[in-house]
């Protein structure tokens, strides 16, 4: 079995066939297992004394972000110069942008100035999917607007397997921001294909329409606004940032009213299994979404989805550019 290939249930090999990485919908269940395979060999790399390998030697990969970013825009640049490729950072206030040239002539621009692959952060929702047919480079979303957020919810799978071995019929509670979180939508659909239980817990405001119809594409995903039916044995607890913004739209009336109902705090998180382990993609509004002790115990992974960003980005970009050696 190659590097590229992983054995599904069924027993055949499996290959990659990804051009670019827009979303997770469109990934079949032995595919997001090549992915974890690949973050597990991209994670030994990382435990090394030198955490790099020559995979990605002579590629360049081009960084661009049009929102602000620390966790995905870092995890992505160490996890490019892990795999010895050139990396370079774009941002939109210091790119012809500024000028008026549009999407898609920038990222055509990249290529020919030599990118290979190009993580683009964008704050339109549907932005990659507009520009992927005009780009031959790889291109690999490290987020658009409300939609998604592929990179997030594979490293959120990988988080939950170290610790649970399989998420197949496992409960995850997901509290928050559901409605307007790029992290919740492709959470949603990479949890469902790989068997978990998935329920979606926020004030009526904060939830997507259509979520609960039973005939719709997530059949098995529950919903509600009850947080301590929500949390009642759950696995996993993942809790989403409040986005503040949305309190001045009228959302929500206040910063109080969210944490009275929605806080996860250790009397919450009581009504879980006692082994459940808490999530949060961040940045973290401590005090709003996780109560501090809560955010700081022992059954806190924020700090450690952080870690397993970079092997699984390590593993996309690896997966992308077609290389045969680590």
């Amino acid at each position: 079995m190659s590097g590229k290939e992983t054995v599904s249930q069924a027993g055949e090999s499996v290959a990659w066939r990804h051009h670019h990485v827009l979303d997770v919908d469109d990934f079949s269940t032995a595919e997001i297992e090549l992915v974890m395979q690949t973050a597990d060999a991209m994670k030994d790399v990382l435990s090394r004394p030198i955490r790099k390998v020559p995979a990605l030697r002579g590629k360049t990969v081009f960084t661009v972000f049009y929102e602000a970013s620390t966790r995905t825009r870092g995890s992505f640049e160490a996890a490019a110069k892990n795999l010895s490729a050139d990396v370079v950072n774009i941002t939109a206030q210091s790119s012809s942008v500024t000028k008026g040239e549009s999407l898609i002539d920038t990222l055509n621009t990249l290529e020919a100035i030599g990118a290979d692959i190009i993580v683009m952060r964008h704050p339109l929702s549907g932005a990659h999917y507009c520009a992927a047919p005009y780009v031959k480079a790889n291109l690999l979303n490290a987020g658009d607007g409300w939609h998604a957020h592929p990179t997030q919810a594979l490293l959120d799978l990988y988080t939950m397997r170290r610790h649970k071995m399989s998420v197949n019929g496992l409960k995850v509670a997901i509290v928050g921001d559901i409605k307007h979180s790029r992290v919740a939508h492709s959470n949603i659909w990479c949890l469902s294909k790989m068997g978990a239980k998935v329920t979606l817990c926020a004030p009526p405001t904060l939830l997507p329409a259509g979520m609960d119809d039973p005939q719709g594409r997530f059949p098995d995903v529950n919903v509600t606004t009850d947080i301590n039916a929500a949390l009642q044995d759950a696995d996993v607890v993942m809790c989403l940032r409040l986005q503040k913004e949305r309190m001045q739209s009228g959302l929500l009336p206040g910063l109080r009213e969210f944490t009275s109902g929605y806080q996860l705090n250790k009397e919450r998180l009581a009504l879980a299994k006692p082994d459940a382990i808490v999530m949060h993609p961040g940045p973290v509004n401590e005090d709003v979404e996780l109560a501090g002790d809560v955010l700081h115990g022992p059954r806190s992974m924020v700090n450690e989805q952080v870690a397993n960003g970079v092997a699984v980005r390590m593993a996309l970009l690896y997966l992308l550019s077609g290389s045969k050696e680590l």
